[in-house]
């Protein structure tokens, strides 16, 4: 069968359907498998990917990956793309595309000189919609430039306990936040002049394991399913994504990838999703090797598919064989088969594969990289940023006579980028903070790099320290350095007991001791924090007067930190999560359940109570908040009400401040967040200027959620507040 006269996604169906009565129960299977190329354990070479396609047919294949090197390069990854591509369509028999997938987490960063965005928490940090949808396309067009068609993302992960070592990957600690973002990239992938495929992760629960451990059990209420975690996928499914991952964990009990009630009666009947839904790594294999719901990986492959997952995404040959053995046998009915391949058709006639599978190699140079992408992956840095200490001290002065930077994260490109990246020195391009700091200083400025300390090993601490007696001012790049996963992998992150890890959020002894030998110089100093997660900096906030938090901040963020720092850029990130006082003091959450006090809120303190809050960040300016207004005052559950506030700048910087809104229920069926986000925006004002804000609402975001899940937006009062300010409105039966 020849696809060379399929002109449109209008003719999918003409052309599906024909197709699928001619596939054999094997050629069925395999479009649901599917490869990966790499150097990682249980990863092919790419003779043995060739190899899969052609005699198995996969319906999947990424060439280029984790650890692969010789497939970092764009141009080779694309060509091998193609090549890929050439056999399935005239090597098999049916010529049926592959749909190629890549972890595009933070941009196309597994490619050489791609452009490298900070990581998702930092984005949050900006609250800016439009700028996350302008990472999504520049994403988007660097990913179809090396031949692939799918991206993993948006996250819609909501980061509920710090100690996981995914929180990165996240918007942070707001459903709403999560949501609203997840749409602005699928979106701004949309929006690109590309056909890119996204797959929105990790349904449905992922971000609250037990003791923050990866992929460990959560086990939480429906209610709190429903309101915590639910939302941002909802947010995605409207915003059009492709596919949908399961998580690895349990919830309740069923592994996700084994749960009929989460992918098909949640998932399909309740959401109404219609697109296909992918495995994550080797989640159907940890059915039967870790969960222990099936007792073959035969049986993992079968309880998968009735469950509700269409491809293995690391299936390969195996899962193709085990499947024609369960149809046959009877095990599998061959109409859930037939129903999960042909999402899969569906999907690549979608993406245009059936039309033009191939990628035009002699663009992939001048796309991946390209300066106006790099323009953009600076703009967001800057905007990341999030001050959340200044006694004054900062901005520091670019006509200094000599600067001190110090700490392990100083001058380290691979912690700045994080995972989910290349991490050679030959593959990674970028701005150091110690390079951003002489690029923004005078030309006579000395600068300064003694490193300090490693990550969790002591360091010259005294070769710092007199430096830094030496200087007019000291910048210490505090944090972690990059993992994936559980804190790996090992052989560069370190053995278990090294930080970061799930029981120390807190700076290791090594950096804080650095942090305070350096201020006891005296010395003006300001402390960066380059981390994935909330790090609790208690002891330094006592004795430091500026900190920053610049999370994973991409290949450009050591030039945004450095010219925030000099002034040259006014912060205004805000913090997308609460970071709190210690590991001891969690969960520290700003939309914790409203509870009572038995013995008095004296004897043990604030439940909310955090070093610095959800939402908090300084400015170089003084802004103002006046006048929160909500029209109309009484609505019904299928209205909105506009909420009005003016922001004013008192000060003398022309600046950009994130506004929050929230609201709150004094009185209702259940027990409900104390607050909860319910609207942002981001607005630039210019000194001695005001400007009135507006955010729109639906009445639905204020719903009470039920013990079994059910929502509903119930009549009685609605707080709302932003900043100090606060109003209410009325919803009406």
């Amino acid at each position: 069968m020849s696809f060379e006269n399929f002109e449109s996604a209008t003719d999918a169906s003409q052309t599906i359907e024909p197709l699928l009565e001619r596939m054999t129960v094997r050629e069925k299977a395999a479009q649901l498998a599917g490869t990966y190329v790499g150097e990682l354990d249980e990863q092919r070479t790419p003779e043995e990917a060739r190899k899969l396609v052609s005699e198995y047919g996969l319906g999947f294949a990424t060439p280029f990956g984790y650890g692969a090197a010789a497939y970092t390069d764009p141009v080779e990854s694309a060509r091998f793309a193609n090549e890929l591509q050439r056999i399935a369509i005239e090597e098999t028999r049916l010529g049926i595309p592959i749909a190629i997938p890549v972890d595009a987490v933070h941009g196309h960063a597994y490619m050489a000189g791609a452009t490298v965005f900070p990581h998702n928490l930092g984005m949050a940090a900006t609250r800016d919609q439009q700028l996350v949808e302008r990472v999504g396309t520049v994403t988007a067009r660097e990913v179809a430039a090396t031949g692939a068609a799918i991206t993993y993302g948006p996250t819609c992960d909501v980061a509920r306990d710090p100690r996981w070592g995914r929180t990165f990957e996240t918007f942070g600690a707001s459903p709403r936040l999560c949501g609203e973002l997840a749409a602005a990239k699928a979106d701004g992938v949309h929006d690109a002049d590309a056909d890119i495929g996204m797959v929105a992760k990790h349904f449905p629960a992922y971000g609250e394991p037990e003791q923050g451990e990866d992929t460990a059990p959560v086990d939480r209420s429906m209610s709190s399913i429903y309101r915590d975690f639910l939302p941002p996928f909802e947010a995605a499914i409207d915003a059009g994504v492709e596919g949908i991952m399961p998580c690895y964990n349990s919830i309740n009990s069923v592994p996700s990838h084994g749960s009929e009630f989460f992918l098909r009666t949640v998932l399909r009947e309740e959401l109404g999703f219609e697109g296909y839904v992918a495995s994550d790594w080797n989640g159907i294999g940890m059915l039967h090797e870790n969960h222990g719901t099936a007792e073959s990986m035969e049986a993992a492959v079968g309880q998968s598919l009735v469950a509700g997952v269409d491809v293995h995404s690391l299936g390969e040959e195996k899962h193709v064989e085990y499947l024609e053995a369960l149809v046959e046998a009877g095990t599998v009915d061959e109409a859930l088969l037939d129903d999960a391949v042909h999402r899969v058709l569906s999907l690549k006639a979608d993406l245009g594969l059936f039309e033009d599978p191939y990628v035009d190699v002699s663009e992939t140079r001048t796309v991946v990289g390209a300066d106006d992408h790099q323009q953009v992956s600076l703009e967001a840095a800057r905007s990341s940023i999030t001050l959340v200490q200044n006694d004054g001290a900062l901005p520091f002065d670019p006509d200094i006579g000599e600067v001190l930077v110090t700490g392990p994260n100083g001058d380290r490109l691979d912690h700045q980028v994080g995972g989910w990246s290349c991490k050679t020195a030959e593959d990674l391009s970028g701005i150091t903070v110690r390079e951003g700091v002489e690029s923004v200083v005078a030309a006579d400025t000395k600068v300064t790099f003694e490193p300090g300390a490693g990550i969790s090993e002591p360091g010259d601490v005294d070769a710092a320290v007199d430096a830094a007696a030496d200087a007019d001012a000291a910048i210490v790049v505090v944090g972690e350095n990059w993992y994936l996963h559980e804190f790996g992998p090992e052989e560069v992150a370190g053995p278990s007991e090294s930080f970061p890890n799930r029981t120390q959020l807190g700076l290791p002894a090594p950096q804080r001791d650095l942090v305070e030998a350096v201020a006891a110089t005296d010395t003006p100093t300001a402390v960066v924090v380059i981390s994935g997660r909330p790090t609790p900096l208690p002891r330094i906030a006592e004795t430091v007067p500026a900190i920053a938090y610049a999370y994973y901040p991409g290949a450009q963020g050591g030039l945004a930190v450095a010219e925030t720092l000099f002034g040259l850029v006014n912060p205004s990130g805000a913090l997308p999560i609460s970071v709190p006082r210690s590991t001891g003091h969690l969960p520290t959450r700003h939309n914790h359940l409203s509870h009572p006090y038995p013995i008095g809120r004296e004897e043990h303190g604030e439940t909310y109570d955090p070093l610095w809050p959800f939402g908090h960040g300084l400015s170089y300016t003084e802004f103002e908040y006046r006048d929160l207004s909500a029209t109309p005052e009484r609505l019904t559950a299928d209205e909105t009400v506009s909420v009005e506030v003016t922001l004013a700048n008192r000060g003398t910087r022309t600046g950009a401040k994130p506004v929050d809104i929230f609201a709150s229920r004094p009185y209702s069926s259940v027990v409900t967040p104390v607050r909860e986000l319910v609207g942002f925006d981001r607005v630039h004002v210019d000194p001695g200027e005001e400007r009135t804000v507006r955010v729109q609402i639906s009445a639905d975001r204020f719903a009470v959620v039920g013990p079994d899940g059910d929502a509903r937006v119930e009549p009685g009062t609605v707080e709302l507040s932003c900043g100090e300010h606060s109003t209410s409105v009325q919803i009406q039966d």
